[in-house]
């Protein structure tokens, strides 16, 4: 199977209309040139808001069954006929989580993967609106292929490309938003696609990670995100790349079958030793 995946990234600002309408806009833009599978960033519907703690932004956040978001974008999907990996903030009862809410190429939800790594620092202070995920890794089957995802945080554990590529997923998807550093001296824009290039070439599979642009300031705090959103090819290689500041869309075409050939002939999968990683189980396993 020959599938197009596309990378977009763009700005955000915090009127929600505003966002969905570019969001709409940058998913047609990448329809017109082939795209099957269109991401887009993490928690797009507004600025981030969780650069600082709020209890009032808890309403932004909407039940799954019943979410506009997604039903703008189910009929989105079904529209252009492609894969929508859709970032929101959804309320569970009680909790609340950072999900992703996957639609096939016809509009039907294919279900659910809530974030699992929930990070928490200056601006990014997520753990003050966020439950940890408890759906676990998933692998949606789609009419484009497997397709194994997580959120941001999620992409610097490199047990979640594993997770993935053992539950099926025949490539990788990461939104994002990251950008200025607040309590590191360095830009972590390179560590940042290095811990991915990890995740492609490790499990053999093509990944795409789609981050946010400009700066965003919210009272006390700014932030500016640094964009460079990429795609990656089986082996890890660079095979798309966006700049630091520009909304940009990227497209790659990727045969789904000759990449699993090569992991077969890479025999990864078949020598691992999962009786000898029990150590990966534990918080602490030096035995002291």
């Amino acid at each position: 199977m020959i599938v197009n995946l596309s990378a977009t990234q763009m700005s955000c600002s915090k009127d929600y209309d505003e966002n969905i309408k570019k969001a709409t806009r940058m998913i047609k833009e990448a329809k017109k040139k082939q795209a099957d599978v269109i991401l887009l960033q993490e928690l797009f519907e507004r600025n981030y808001f969780c650069q600082i703690e709020d209890y009032e932004r808890f309403a932004f956040a909407e039940e799954y069954s019943d979410s506009k978001t997604l039903h703008h974008f189910e009929k989105l999907a079904k529209e252009l006929q492609v894969v929508l990996p859709i970032s929101f903030f959804e309320k569970a009862g009680n909790c609340y989580f950072n999900s992703i809410c996957v639609i096939d190429s016809d509009g039907q939800r294919l279900g659910l993967y809530r974030k699992t790594h929930i990070p928490t620092g200056a601006c990014y202070e997520e753990k003050f609106y966020f439950t940890p995920g408890d759906t676990g890794f998933k692998v949606f089957n789609t009419h484009y292929g497997h397709l194994g995802i997580g959120i941001c945080w999620d992409q610097w554990f490199l047990e979640t490309g594993r997770s993935l590529a053992l539950k099926g997923a025949e490539y990788l998807l990461f939104p994002t938003a990251i950008g200025s550093e607040p309590v590191l001296p360095f830009d972590s824009s390179k560590h940042w696609r290095n811990v991915m290039i990890g995740q492609a070439s490790g499990n053999i599979m093509p990944l795409v990670a789609s981050n946010r642009i400009g700066e965003e300031k919210d009272l006390n705090s700014s932030m500016t995100f640094y964009g460079s959103s990429f795609i990656l090819n089986e082996y890890g290689e660079v095979v798309e790349q966006a700049s630091r500041d520009q909304e940009e869309i990227l497209v790659h075409s990727f045969d789904l079958e000759e990449i699993a050939k090569k992991r077969i002939s890479w025999g990864i999968f078949r020598d691992r030793r999962p009786e000898m990683y029990k150590s990966i189980l534990k918080l602490d396993d030096r035995g002291e």
